[in-house]
């Protein structure tokens, strides 16, 4: 403190003795300090107060009109350094600088000195409320009433860009979350695409994930399976589509695979009724039909093709022979000697057609096909009733 009254003692020696009050070592002034010279002011005690404004830097002139900040730092480089002179072991010692502005870019910056990085920075003419942190803790980018903890708003486009460079031999990451006019998207920048997107007014519960068993609701608040859709409006189905750009190959659509046997229902809630297609657990391991009542199979398939069916077969097909038309008179029921004639050449009967040995046939045409050969050998069989009858009577007579 001697220093200081001596230093500023020297200096005011010119100065109207009204201006100055020396007691002791202490030194009262009430006029200006000039100070002539690069010397350097030392100024050491508990506390130092100024009680006025103040301009600092190699600059200042003292006719700065300061009207509102009390302290001013004017240079080419007004940057404030803070020196942490903390040197016990343990305690946290890192210096920091506020940046003002470098040759190229207007800017506001913290520097992490002792790092030697930038993690803030505030480019000149930033957009008002740019970064907005209310007294709740939410901030605001874009916006001074955040309502949320971190509220992204604009007039036009509000985004978040998730981008992961290519620095130490990374594979480049790029994604886009965005909120505009054609709703919330997803943007995939390296493949430009849009992988996922939600449309302004969908529905309630359009995509819902339960807590704890991750099943996926479509259309439903609460799944009760890994994929439940649900309408109340009759449109609920399932589409599985290859489009028409597709390749044409044969592809599996449709697979339920299960450790174990598997089915599938058709319910029908109105009429209260089910139907289960099922592949049976045990051996044989059928594909079976069946109903919700506990009467057995209503069909079953074998692995070697064996089918059984619990009730009758009807087919759709029709008679093409003429199956009930061999009792019209107009019918052209052939005679036996043309029948047999025809059986003959053919090695088959005319209307049921050939019997592969090794092959498929038509088990429909067939059917009716040996309809329409039975009835004309009935009829055969009534026409040699007849003669036989006449042969007799001849003999009697």
């Amino acid at each position: 403190m001697n220093r200081l009254v001596l230093t500023l003692a020297t200096a005011v020696m010119a100065t109207p003795l009204a201006a100055q009050n020396l007691t002791g070592n202490d030194l009262t002034l009430s006029g200006e300090i000039t100070q002539n010279g690069a010397g350097t002011n030392f100024f050491d005690a508990n506390v130092n107060a100024i009680a006025g404004r103040a301009c600092i830097g190699p600059v200042c002139t003292g006719t700065e009109t300061i009207v509102q900040d009390p302290l001013r730092l004017k240079w080419s480089e007004p940057d404030i350094l803070f020196e942490d002179s903390s040197t016990a072991t343990g305690i946290s010692s890192n210096d920091w600088r506020l940046l003002i502005n470098d040759v190229t870019v207007s800017k506001f910056a913290v520097q992490d000195v002792d790092g030697n990085t930038i993690p803030f920075t505030i480019e000149a003419t930033a957009p008002d409320n740019s970064l907005f942190v209310e007294d709740s803790g939410d901030i605001g980018i874009g916006t001074s009433i955040p309502t949320g903890r971190i509220h992204v708003e604009d007039d036009f486009r509000a985004d978040i860009r998730l981008h992961r460079n290519t620095s130490g031999g990374r594979t480049r990451s790029d994604w886009e979350m965005v909120s505009d006019s054609n709703g919330y998207y997803v943007n995939d920048l390296v493949n430009a695409q849009v992988p996922f997107r939600i449309e302004n007014n969908a529905p309630v519960n359009a995509l819902r994930i339960g807590a704890g068993t991750g099943n996926v609701g479509l259309g439903i608040a609460s799944a009760d399976a890994p994929l439940h859709v649900a309408r109340n409006d009759g449109t609920a189905r399932l589409i599985v589509e290859n489009g028409g750009v597709s390749p044409s190959a044969v592809r599996e659509m449709f697979k339920m695979s299960n450790n174990g046997g598997s089915f599938f229902t058709l319910e029908n809630s109105q009429a209260n009724t089910e139907w289960f297609f099922v592949h049976e657990n045990a051996s044989p391991n059928r594909f079976i039909i069946t109903d919700g009542v506990a009467d057995g199979p209503e069909m079953t398939l074998t692995a070697d093709g064996n089918l059984t069916i619990e009730g009758q077969l009807f087919t759709a097909g029709s008679c093409t022979a003429g199956c009930d038309r061999v009792f019209d008179t107009d019918y052209p029921l052939p005679t036996i000697a043309e029948q047999a004639a025809m059986m003959r050449k053919l090695k088959h009967l005319p209307n049921v057609g050939p019997t592969p040995e090794s092959g498929p046939f038509n088990i429909t045409a067939m059917t009716g096909g040996m309809l329409n050969e039975l009835e004309k050998a009935h009829l055969y069989i009534a026409q040699l009733e007849e003669r036989l009858a006449a042969v007799e009577v001849q003999l009697k007579d």
